[in-house]
């Protein structure tokens, strides 16, 4: 019996040695490991451009989440809500002439400011609905700039699929971190939401955060909630990027929006193309963060 102990003994010993030398699992030797890694290798410099433009759902979706509040709080400060009706507006300047050089206007704290008195300049035969709703497009100038954007607006242009990466990179697409996320995002003429026009490189400038989300975005959200109240309601809807000369980087965007037979949309404004803390260079869209 106790020889019978000896050996059981040095059979458990020599299992135990067995198990604990055993070398561990190279990763490297597993091929689908191998593609994992070489695909997330391959893709890794892309990342920053699927951070500023909120190529994903859930980034859109964090988005408007996050600026939701702050853009409807500074809505109803703009000029040319429908909110704001208040002295404030008076203070502020404005390029109340359609015939102001939007281009030299001088950023003064005010990101948006009115044009023509907040008068969209379409004339009646620029209302007209005969041909339903549409969107057109300029062409890109010999800089290779994008020019203007029109459309009649209607809810049946308005898209309900995901939104599609984005590849195309607009004239002083310079982009890099800042404190408070990306400098630039590709901005749209007019916006997604309103008519699904995505990688359009006709609908697509280089613009900053503050201008594309602080700027834009609470007018386009003005559009897209009046339409969304009623299939029979129209927008007319343009907006023209504003470069100086030869500048690869627009000054800014003008926005023009009327409801169709009703007031209950209706403003002609101009978004600096600005970001706080930062020095943009628009002859090429470098920039320099200020200390």
């Amino acid at each position: 019996m106790k020889k019978k102990r000896i050996i059981f003994a040095a059979g458990a010993v020599a299992l135990l040695f067995a198990v604990t030398s055993t070398k561990p699992v190279d990763s490297q030797n597993y091929p689908k490991s191998t593609v994992k890694t070489k695909r997330v290798n391959k893709y890794k410099d892309k990342i920053g451009d699927y951070e500023s433009d909120n190529l994903t759902l859930k980034a859109e979706t964090d988005l408007i989440k996050d600026k939701t509040e702050e853009a409807k709080e500074k809505l109803a400060k703009k000029p040319g809500s429908k909110t704001s009706q208040t002295t404030s507006t008076k203070e502020t300047a404005s390029a109340k002439s359609k015939q102001t050089d939007l281009a030299s206007l001088t950023y003064s704290g005010q990101l948006s400011t009115e044009v023509n008195n907040n008068q969209p300049d379409f004339s009646q035969s620029d209302l007209s609905t005969s041909r339903g709703a549409w969107q057109t497009y300029g062409n890109l100038d010999s800089l290779n700039r994008a020019t203007t954007a029109n459309a009649m607006l209607n809810q049946s242009l308005m898209p309900t699929a995901k939104r599609e990466p984005l590849h195309w990179d607009p004239t002083g697409w310079h982009n890099k971190r800042i404190s408070s996320g990306w400098l630039y995002n590709r901005s749209h003429l007019i916006g997604y939401q309103l008519t699904g026009q995505n990688n359009n490189p006709k609908n697509l400038i280089t613009g900053t955060e503050e201008m594309n989300v602080s700027g834009m975005l609470p007018y386009e959200n003005e559009v897209a909630d009046y339409l969304k109240e009623s299939s029979n309601n129209y927008v007319r809807y343009r907006v023209k990027p504003i470069f100086k000369g030869d500048e690869l980087l627009a000054r800014g965007v003008q926005m023009e929006a009327k409801s169709v037979g009703s007031n209950a949309v209706s403003f002609n404004v101009y978004v600096f193309n600005v970001q706080p803390g930062v020095v943009l260079n628009y002859s090429d869209g470098t920039s320099r963060v200020q200390n």
